[in-house]
C-alpha cells in the first residue's frame, strides 16, 4: 500500500517516513491524502465480507472497492505540533458486517423554489428535503458555504423566496441494507381541501417517525399520496391518544396554522375519562410543566414552578361511582399537558401507561378497556386561506364508547 501526499504547487511526491494510516500536512499547505489498494487486497477484502455479511451486501462491498480507490473517511487528530490525519482502512468493511453500505456520493442538485416551499429556513428546507441525512452534516455543509442560493453563500437563517436556485452538494452517506419499506395507509377523512387535511387518528399511531418507531400517519400519508408533493404535521398527538389531527397541504396554508396556534386562537377539546369522583362543573387549571429524562432515557413531563406556563378548562359531562367523564380544552399544547395535570390533582386517566394508576390499568383491560381513554373530540380553527371558522368533531372510538355504555349497566350517574 502507498500513500500519497498532495501540495499546493509542488505535484506529487511519496512520503515514506509516513506509517500507515497516518500521514502530516507539511507547512507549504493543508494536505490530504488517498488510499489506494491494489486489486489482489481489494478481492480479498470483498471475499471475506461475503462470508460474513449476506452475499448481496459482500457483492456489494466488492464492487464499491473495485469501482472507487478512495476511502472518504479521514478523521482529523492531534499528533505533536503538527495536525495529523489518520483514516480507518477497515471502515467500510466494518459497515458491512453491520449490515450496512456505503452509499456512492449523490450528484449536485439543484432545486428550484416554488410558493410550497417559500418562507421555509433554508436548514428546515434542506432537513426534509435530505432524507436521512443527519442534522451535523446539514448544518456543517451550510457553514462551509457548500449550499448556495442563487450562486451566492447564505447562513442557516436565510429563508426562501418563490424563484431561488438551492445548489446541494454530493452527500455520501452509510445507508442500512435492509430498510423495511413504508406502508402506505389512508386515515379517516374529516375535512380535506387544497390547503388542509383533517383526519381521525386512531390510538396506537405515532403522528411521525422516530424514538424506536418507523414511521408514522405523515409517513405513511406521502406514502400513499405520492403525487402530493408537500405534507406537514401542524401539531401532534401522543401516540395512545385518538381523535383529529391537522395536516397541512401549502407551506403558506402550515405557516398560517402555527401562527393561530402561538396565539391561541385554535379551540381545541378533548374528552377523558379520569379514575375518581370530579368535583367541579368548571376548573381551570394553570401548572407549569417541564420535561425530563428518566433513567431509562424516556421522556416525562412534571409539574414545576419554574417550567413552561400551562392552562387548561376541565369541564365535567358525566360522573360515576369510581369514574368522571371531563371535556378538557387546552389553551397551551405543552407535552402530555392534559395527562399530566389531572394526574396532579389525583385523578389519572384511564389507562395511562405513563402517569396512571399501573395497578388499575391492568384490572380495566379486563373489563375491555386496553388503551387510554384520551379523545381529540372536537376543533374550532380559522381556515388558513379564507380565514372561515373551521368546525370539526370527531365521535369517541368504538372502544371507548363501548366502555362508557358498560359504566351505564353497572354503575348509576351522579352527573350528567
Amino acid at each position: 500500500m502507498r500513500w500519497f501526499v498532495f501540495k499546493k504547487s509542488r505535484g506529487i511526491r511519496t512520503d515514506r517516513s509516513c506509517s500507515l494510516g497516518e500521514f502530516r500536512p507539511t507547512a507549504q499547505g493543508l494536505a490530504f491524502c488517498e488510499l489506494r489498494a491494489n486489486y489482489v487486497v481489494k478481492c480479498f477484502l470483498g471475499t471475506i465480507a461475503s462470508f460474513c455479511a449476506p452475499a448481496t451486501v459482500g457483492l456489494a462491498f466488492l464492487w464499491e472497492l473495485s469501482s472507487s480507490p478512495t476511502v472518504p473517511y479521514l478523521h482529523p487528530a492531534r499528533c505533536g505540533p503538527s495536525r495529523t490525519y489518520r483514516t480507518n482502512p477497515s471502515s467500510i468493511f466494518n459497515m458491512v458486517l453491520q449490515g450496512k453500505t456505503p452509499s456512492a456520493p449523490s450528484a449536485v442538485q439543484r432545486v428550484l423554489i416554488d410558493e410550497n416551499d417559500a418562507g421555509q429556513r433554508i436548514d428546515n428546507f434542506l432537513i426534509r428535503v435530505c432524507k436521512g441525512v443527519p442534522k451535523s452534516l446539514i448544518y456543517r455543509i451550510l457553514r462551509s458555504g457548500e449550499v448556495r442560493v442563487n450562486k451566492g453563500r447564505i447562513d442557516q437563517t436565510y429563508r426562501l423566496a418563490v424563484g431561488d436556485e438551492v445548489r446541494i452538494p454530493p452527500l455520501r452517506l452509510a445507508e442500512k441494507a435492509d430498510k423495511a419499506p413504508v406502508p402506505g395507509r389512508e386515515f379517516p377523512i374529516l375535512f380535506e381541501d387544497d390547503a388542509l387535511l383533517a383526519i381521525n387518528k386512531p390510538a396506537g399511531t405515532a403522528v411521525h417517525g422516530g424514538s424506536g418507531v418507523s414511521f408514522g400517519v405523515i409517513e405513511q400519508l406521502r406514502q400513499q399520496r405520492p403525487q402530493q408533493r408537500f405534507l406537514e404535521l401542524a401539531h401532534r398527538l401522543d401516540r395512545e391518544t385518538s381523535g383529529i389531527l391537522l395536516i397541512g397541504k401549502k407551506r403558506s396554508a402550515l405557516s398560517k396554522l402555527h401562527d393561530v396556534l402561538r396565539e391561541g386562537g385554535l379551540d381545541k377539546r378533548y374528552l377523558a375519562l379520569v379514575v375518581g369522583k370530579w368535583p367541579n362543573p368548571v376548573q381551570h387549571i394553570k401548572l407549569a410543566l417541564t420535561k425530563y429524562l428518566t433513567e431509562e432515557g424516556e421522556r416525562r413531563v412534571t409539574v414545576d414552578k419554574d417550567g413552561k406556563a400551562s392552562h387548561s378548562i376541565v369541564r365535567l359531562v358525566a360522573r360515576w361511582e369510581r369514574f368522571s367523564l371531563v371535556e378538557v380544552q387546552i389553551k397551551t399544547g405543552r407535552t402530555h399537558q392534559i395527562r399530566v395535570h389531572l394526574t396532579h390533582l389525583g385523578f389519572p386517566l384511564a389507562g395511562d401507561d405513563k402517569y396512571g394508576d399501573f395497578a388499575l390499568n391492568k384490572a380495566l383491560q379486563k373489563e375491555g378497556l386496553k388503551r387510554m381513554f384520551l379523545h381529540a373530540a372536537s376543533l374550532v380553527v380559522p381556515h388558513p386561506v379564507t380565514g372561515e371558522s373551521l368546525v370539526l368533531s370527531a365521535p369517541l372510538p368504538d372502544e371507548l364508547a363501548a366502555f362508557v355504555a358498560r359504566l351505564d349497566e353497572k354503575e348509576a350517574r351522579s352527573y350528567g
